[in-house]
């Protein structure tokens, strides 16, 4: 990109205050959460309205520009690292939440509003926007979609993609694209709306967003299972599911990761633990009694040796709250963290876990797990550091271990943090060559200067 003309040109579109082409500002966009090499784009555009959002789209589709959208960066498999010299589109100048129907229970968000943030305004009337990612308190609706985010809460209420009413979109022309609606059924046209998500910014640039919501759950109950053993801790898991009991929430924690949160939020968790999971059921009080009820006598048949309840919504807070410091405890034990999340059918989550176990040894190296294991979705994280080039190679051989495992189970890649430049490679092993192709054909179609966000989920 030769750039002084192509800067003077953006600004004209955006203003200047809202291009940044000094490498210190270029520095912060070169990479996301993923554990990979970061690359330097040339220019950074912040639009402030649609229509100069669209006509960012539109100049880089004219010019060839390679384009990748970033909102908040938490990606956690390259989907949004920039290809080197080309343009990132930052969503946070569009982040008003436009519309909370309370009568027809949607909102309507523009693609840089922060989940958190939209999840507390529906909650003050009475609402619910269920998707929970880890990184809600900081990740975008927009990233969200694009990623098809999942969460704590996937097990009883689903990932992103069951919430999305409708979107409006620009395609790499520029040109505005509307797909679904504000009403519950919808049946006219091609399904672009599915096609979208978790399209990771290949296929278009999302510009509105329409989320159903629901009822604010009226009760809620949380308790901590204490497990001596792993195996029991994840056996008990199946067993709930077995059970039809369907929580909001059935998280695990292994010993590795339980030290590490622990010693992060000093929130009282049982160090001598081998595992524990967390478990919350919510709905109609007297569902959540029965249900509660149920999950405590399952886990003491199947070898809890204690279980808290929580006592009220502080002290439930306050555990959730250690959960989701899972990733930032263990980060801070190691340089460099590579965090995965291969996903099996729940009642395989036994063998994923066993089998994690001996990852672990087969190649020498710190694995702690914890996740949603209720929908199937755990989160080995790898401690390493990868200044260490023979412990690196190890690591890498793990994932693809891990991967591997997880097929060979019935599972498949990514539950949640979406493909990206990490994940390409092994795309095939899952879906098989024909799926890629055809990909590839939409892309073209859709695409074919290739410049949104190019190289990512199917390579090429």
């Amino acid at each position: 990109m030769n750039a002084s003309p192509f800067l003077t040109a953006l600004a004209k579109i955006v203003g200047a205050e809202n291009v940044f082409s000094d490498p210190a500002d270029l520095a912060t966009y070169a990479y996301d959460a993923a554990v990979l090499k970061p690359n330097m784009p040339a220019v950074a555009v912040r639009p402030l309205s649609s229509g100069a959002m669209g006509a960012v789209v539109a100049f880089c589709n004219e010019h060839g520009i390679p384009l990748t959208v970033r909102g908040s960066g938490t990606n956690l498999s390259g989907g949004t690292i920039p290809l080197e010299g080309g343009a990132v589109l930052l969503t946070n100048g569009l982040n008003r939440i436009l519309e909370i129907n309370t009568e027809d229970m949607y909102a309507v968000v523009q693609p840089g509003v922060i989940t958190a943030k939209l999840a507390a305004a529906v909650e003050a009337k009475g609402l619910f926007y269920p998707p929970d990612p880890g990184s809600q308190a900081v990740s975008t609706l927009g990233g969200n979609v694009a990623e098809n985010a999942g969460g704590l809460r996937g097990l009883k209420y689903g990932v992103t993609a069951d919430y999305v009413m409708g979107l409006q979109f620009y395609d790499a022309g520029g040109t505005l694209i509307k797909t679904g609606s504000r009403t519950v059924k919808c049946a006219t046209g091609y399904n672009l709306k599915a096609l979208m998500i978790g399209s990771e910014g290949t296929l278009g640039v999302l510009e509105e967003i329409t989320l159903k919501l629901i009822p604010l759950p009226a009760a809620r109950r949380s308790l901590l299972a204490i497990f001596d053993d792993l195996d029991k801790a994840s056996e008990t898991v199946a067993a709930i599911i077995a059970r039809h009991i369907v929580p909001a929430t059935l998280e695990f924690l292994d010993n590795f990761t339980i030290r590490a949160v622990e010693s992060f939020s000093h929130v009282g968790l049982p160090l001598e633990a081998a595992a524990v999971l967390l478990i919350e059921v919510d709905g109609h009080p007297g569902q959540v009694a029965e249900d509660g009820q149920r999950v405590e006598e399952i886990c003491r048949r199947r070898g809890a040796t204690g279980i808290q309840v929580a006592e009220d919504d502080a002290q439930r807070d306050r555990i959730w709250a250690a959960r989701r410091s899972a990733l930032s405890a263990l980060a801070k034990l190691k340089p460099t963290v590579v965090l995965e999340d291969a996903t099996v059918p729940r009642s395989r989550i036994p063998a994923m876990v066993r089998a994690l176990q001996a990852i672990a040894g087969r190649f020498r190296l710190a694995i702690g797990t914890f996740g949603h294991a209720g929908d199937g979705n755990l989160h080995p994280t790898i401690l390493t550091d990868k200044r260490d080039a023979e412990e690196w190679h190890r690591v890498e051989a793990a994932i693809e271990a891990i991967f591997d495992e997880a097929l060979a189970l019935g599972g498949t890649l990514s539950g949640e943090h979406g493909t990206g430049l990490a994940k390409a490679r092994y795309l095939a092993k899952e879906t098989g060559a024909g799926a890629i192709q055809l990909s590839r054909a939409v892309k073209r179609a859709l695409d074919p200067r290739n410049i949104l966000n190019p190289g990512k989920v199917i390579g090429g």
